[in-house]
């Protein structure tokens, strides 16, 4: 990590800011040289299966969605996180998180940068585990940029597991927002087709824009039961599933759909195998959709995302964002 930035923006250094509230604290323990929380956090969402309404016929089924055709995204957006415990309370832990997310855009035979990458770094301490004296002293320095975890570790509690968990999901949800902020960008001024290393759910804007295609990589949640279940898992190389509609209380409602981009034969059934969200659309409008948007997908496959471990699901241009936000520092 480089040098200090001005607050909240920028690489922060994690030497920097333990000297900070070591001035402000001087009770306060520095950390020594410890891996980033996101490598020892246990906060996951548990595996689950849920039950998504079929907009495509009434039975799920595979399609076979023809062969690639050249490539339709103008651009991939993609994130990534980094926290390290910066100093200890006694047993409480003080952190430091870094969040950022890039557009890069083709420019010709290259990708390059749309805009500008945003990154900002937050101080994350919980609030009702330190001393009212101890809060306000780190509020005077770090302002806005210091969150209170409190809301995610039980009163009382100070176990070093639950403060590093809290710690990461508060800086799992700035990079959420990050990225959500430059994919409102791309979808309200361009009018080109943007790839997305994740959904699209957490914006209206997004979720509703034509241009926007989330691909998720993960599946804690599989939107497929019973017989339908085995449909999926069974996919064959160049083939999706029936398309169903994602939707909850909370967020917008998105058509999604599963994609195998890769041979899965001999492998986990997971092998390849990734999902799709777009925005609904009627009838059978919708179904040339996941055709369509499943063939620029599958474009995207060459050239191999390696050394990558997650290259049967990783494009080249996600990979390309994540190793433009590493030479930054993260």
């Amino acid at each position: 990590m480089g040098h200090v930035s001005p607050v909240g923006v920028g690489i922060v250094s994690v030497r920097d800011i333990q000297r900070q509230i070591a001035m402000v604290l001087p009770n306060a323990r520095s950390a020594g040289a410890e891996g980033t929380l996101e490598l020892a956090s246990q906060h996951k969402d548990e595996p689950r299966i849920k039950t998504a309404t079929l907009i495509e016929g009434s039975l799920m089924r595979a399609f076979h969605v023809g062969e690639s055709d050249a490539a339709h995204f103008v651009a991939f957006l993609d994130g990534k996180q980094r926290s390290h415990v910066v100093s200890y309370l006694g047993s409480k832990t003080l952190s430091v998180g870094v969040a950022a997310a890039v557009v890069r855009e083709r420019c010709e035979s290259r990708l390059c940068t749309w805009k500008s990458a945003v990154c900002e770094w937050r101080v994350y301490a919980p609030r009702i585990l330190i001393q009212d004296s101890e809060w306000t002293a780190l509020s005077l320095l770090y302002g806005s940029s210091l969150v209170d975890t409190s809301a995610d570790v039980k009163t009382g509690s100070a176990h070093p597991f639950a403060l590093r968990d809290a710690t990461v999901k508060r800086v799992n949800e700035h990079r959420d927002e990050l990225e959500r902020q430059l994919a409102e960008q791309w979808c309200t001024t361009q009018l080109q087709p943007l790839f997305l290393d994740g959904g699209i759910r957490s914006s209206r804007i997004v979720a509703e824009s034509p241009w926007a295609v989330g691909v998720i990589k993960s599946h804690n949640t599989l939107y497929v039961e019973g017989g339908a279940f085995e449909t999926v898992m069974g996919l064959g190389v160049r083939e999706r599933s029936s398309v169903f509609r994602i939707e909850s209380r909370t967020r917008p409602a998105v058509a999604s759909w599963y994609l195998r981009m890769r041979n899965a034969m001999n492998r986990d059934p997971m092998w390849g195998l990734v999902r799709v969200e777009v925005a609904l659309l009627a009838g059978p409008k919708m179904s040339r959709r996941a055709d369509d948007v499943s063939r620029w997908i599958l474009a995207e496959a060459s050239p191999l995302a390696l050394p990558d471990g997650r290259w049967d699901k990783m494009v080249y241009g996600v990979r390309d964002c994540e190793e433009y936000l590493r030479a930054l520092g993260l």
